[in-house]
């Protein structure tokens, strides 16, 4: 009886036991899967946080003599939410400046000098409609200009303190519905229209921002009093440096977005580039100067992906774009070609061996002394090849035949094409960068069954080809 009972307490124990691990590792199983669960939520957060890239305001613009510079054109941001007065108060209200902010909250300072003639806009796009944001414009004076600002010597010539009722702000998306007639193609033409408008009142709402300063604007002053969000751009001539205080009176407010643009009646051309190969715009790298303000940096793009540039009337610009396996573009011209150009499109070479380049309109005399009116046709490639002196090249002339002399077939093609390479070494590319060939046989029998063929016109008869035959053959000096 014993024996008994203590085997079946020892069984009670052992029972007990592994009841008490199963429930231990139910629980631990359930906290595991919770933790999971968090840090997948967790994670997702982080992504999503993670989706709006900010630029970190320095520490110290939220003084005046620590203005952040801005390139005219160029949107800085958006940005991290300013953060207190600074260490200096420039701005304060008095009895003899009510229209002043009685005193600064959450400031960032900016500053920049005006590359040409014309009117100011500034488009302030806010991260959160629900912030309060104010704007001051100051002109520069001089070395003493902080100082100025905050004995109040230096006053304004723009003031935007719109308190803004953020509900006129929020988008409503909404379908545009378009009244239909039966008609298949002015239903079609109707919503065409609409879609056009609707690019359009976007576009322009990108370019005014959520507060600012736009030329089609009517107030000169906004106060608290107001909610209009706009006011009328000021005259700005070349040379002349502003400042902008941005202050957003929300506490823990949000960051924003901001743009200095001059409006004058420029060219606002679409800008695209393209691989005749895959028929395709392709991305590049874009760099593009204004020569007339110092070869000021206009567009400085490393994914530019196309779209539309601000070019001024009577202007010199150089573009420059580059991408792996292409062809780099360098390209100086005046902004007065888009009176008749409605766009620029550049073709983006393929710098891959075995391309070939077909030319046409490239003119002879006594068969094979290469003309002058040649010349802008050949100096493309020139500057293409000029660029890249890795690239080798094979330069192939040809002829019109109809086979009933091959040798001399082959010895006038043979001409072109060194009268060709002659072109291009007077004009700068090495010498051993570039091979000659001229007809084979076979090429000969070829053109002359096509000479035959009554179809077939010269308009684009080819009697020069370029040949890569090589990538990598020299060092970029």
């Amino acid at each position: 009886m014993k024996r008994f009972l203590i085997a079946l307490l020892a069984c009670t124990l052992i029972f007990g036991y592994c009841d008490v691990q199963a429930q231990s590792k139910s629980k631990s199983s359930s906290k595991s899967s919770k933790k999971k669960k968090s840090s997948k939520k967790n994670k997702k957060g982080t992504k999503q946080e993670e989706t709006l890239q900010l630029t970190t305001l320095p520490y110290n613009s939220n003084d005046c003599i620590f203005a952040i510079p801005l390139n005219v054109d160029q949107t800085y941001g958006p940005t991290t939410a300013p953060e207190g007065a600074g260490r200096i108060m420039e701005v304060m209200a008095d009895k003899r400046h009510p229209n002043l902010p009685e005193f600064e909250h959450n400031v960032v300072w900016y500053k920049f000098t005006v590359p040409y003639n014309g009117k100011l806009d500034i488009a302030v796009t806010q991260l959160n409609l629900a912030d309060d944001y104010d704007m001051l414009v100051y002109k520069y004076t001089d070395v003493y200009f902080s100082n100025h600002i905050q004995c109040n010597k230096v006053l304004p010539v723009a003031v935007n303190m719109s308190s803004i009722d953020s509900s006129l702000l929020v988008k409503k998306k909404k379908k545009n519905e378009v009244a239909t007639t039966g008609d298949a193609k002015a239903d079609q033409k109707a919503r065409m229209e609409a879609a056009k408008q609707r690019r359009a009142e976007e576009a322009q709402e990108a370019a005014m921002g959520t507060i600012g300063m736009y030329h089609e604007a009517q107030d000169v002053m906004l106060t608290k009093a107001s909610t209009n969000r706009h006011i009328r751009s000021i005259d700005v001539r070349k040379g002349e440096t502003y400042y902008i205080m941005l202050d957003n009176v929300t506490p823990k407010g949000s960051g924003h977005s901001i743009k200095v643009s001059i409006f004058v009646d420029a060219f606002e051309v679409p800008v695209s580039f393209y691989d005749p190969k895959i028929r395709k715009p392709v991305e590049v790298n874009l760099q593009i100067l204004e020569k007339n303000t110092n070869n000021r940096v206009i567009v400085n793009n490393e994914r530019f992906r196309g779209g539309r540039i601000k070019f001024v009337p009577g202007f010199n610009y150089t573009l420059y774009a580059k991408k792996d396996g292409y062809f780099a573009i360098l390209y100086d011209f005046n902004a007065d070609r888009f009176k008749e150009d409605t766009l620029l499109r550049m073709r983006m070479n393929r710098a891959e061996r075995g391309t070939v380049y077909p030319i046409t309109k490239i003119y002879f005399e006594d068969e094979y002394k290469l003309m002058s009116e040649s010349d802008s046709t050949l100096m493309n490639y020139v500057m293409m090849f000029k660029n890249h002196p890795d690239v080798a090249f094979t330069v192939k002339g040809w002829v019109k035949t109809y086979g009933v002399d091959p040798e001399h077939d082959q010895l006038v093609s043979l001409e072109r094409a060194k009268s060709v390479k002659e072109f291009f070494v007077k004009n700068g590319i090495p010498e051993d960068q570039i091979k000659t060939s001229g007809m084979t046989l076979t090429d000969i029998k070829r053109a002359a069954t096509a000479a035959f063929d009554t179809k077939k016109t010269d308009v684009d008869f080819v009697s020069i080809q370029l040949i890569i035959t090589a990538v990598g053959a020299k060092e970029n000096p």
